[in-house]
């Protein structure tokens, strides 16, 4: 069965050229070489870096190659302190995880899906050759189960695109209802021995975004306490176990490219849902990523944490 090692513990870079303003300020100064060094001292073997499509083309689809130049850091970085990193395409034309960004129309547009396949030809040809030490993941989050089928056939015709530049680069593939874990069975077979099916977990939702203002029908006002979910590692060993079970069906692995907690949610509390998570991803052999390294809402490194983060690192 696929491994997928080197992409056993990591942590997202969330907020740096995704989910932000996309202004040079920030691409400038939100992620430094020190940052990396810290998440390198938590043990960790890889980021994973979500990019939104601005930071690579104009709005009319135009290719800007000036932004390649973060990613670049970011490789260099990694390569001078050990990580491994995915490049994680977090928005592209048409298509956005999140609601709010207003980007509707990608499953039904041959045109914004070229302009999908396109960027992927230059994020492909550019850093195809670091096989080694970067993974692509193709896109975050699909939403409604409705595109399963279209995602599916999307996902086929890139990854032709990609293996032309790329053939030996591992590539994670995740599923509808946002990289659930029950979407990873609808997902088609593997296009080669390089793919990983890929999902997140972040629950139950209303623990881990209790009082996210961002998510549908969300009682704000509700708070609720780790001992009252009754959570244990069994808990999450079953949410993962159908997607696993695919995944090992076809010789690839299971990767978790984000889970987290509110920064609502007490250090306390916190660190006791990161310990049962993790005991169910070191019994089943799951590679993961933390969401996410500073602000966001679940910041790591953040002041609320600091109490603790030596326990919340033992347990990435």
């Amino acid at each position: 069965m696929n491994g997928f090692n080197g992409y056993k513990k990591g942590v997202n870079l969330g907020g740096w050229l995704s989910q932000c303003d996309h202004t040079k300020e920030r691409y400038d100064n939100f992620i430094s070489k020190s940052d990396i060094e810290k998440i390198v001292s938590w043990g960790a073997d890889h980021v994973r870096i979500p990019v939104d499509y601005e930071l690579l083309e104009k709005e009319d689809g135009t290719p800007d190659d000036s932004g390649f130049v973060y990613l670049d850091k970011a490789l260099d970085w990694c390569g001078e302190t050990g990580l491994n990193m995915i490049i994680d395409l977090h928005k592209t034309a048409g298509f956005s995880f999140d609601y709010l960004e207003n980007e509707s129309g990608f499953f039904d547009s041959e045109k914004y899906q070229e302009r999908f396949y396109k960027l992927w030809d230059r994020i492909s040809a550019r850093y195809g050759k670091y096989s080694d030490r970067v993974a692509f993941e193709l896109l975050n989050e699909v939403t409604d189960q409705a595109f399963c089928k279209k995602w599916n056939e999307i996902a086929k015709t890139v990854m032709g695109r990609i293996r032309k530049n790329a053939p030996d680069t591992y590539v994670l593939i995740g599923g509808y209802w946002k990289n659930s874990p029950a979407a990873v069975k609808d997902l088609d077979p593997p296009y080669d021995d390089k793919v990983i099916y890929n999902c997140h977990c972040y629950d139950p939702m209303d623990f881990t975004h209790q009082g996210a203002a961002w998510v549908k029908e969300m009682d704000q006002s509700k708070r609720i306490a780790f001992s009252e979910t009754g959570i244990t590692s069994e808990f999450f060993e079953k949410i993962f176990g159908e997607a696993l079970e695919t995944a090992k069906k076809y010789n690839t692995a299971l990767y978790c490219g984000e889970y987290g907690v509110i920064n609502i949610v007490s250090p306390e509390d916190t660190v006791q849902w990161f310990k049962a998570i993790n005991a169910a991803f070191t019994k089943m052999g799951i590679g993961r990523s933390a969401w996410s390294y500073k602000e966001m809402d679940f910041g790591l490194s953040d002041e609320h944490l600091s109490g603790v983060l030596d326990q919340i690192i033992k347990y990435l």
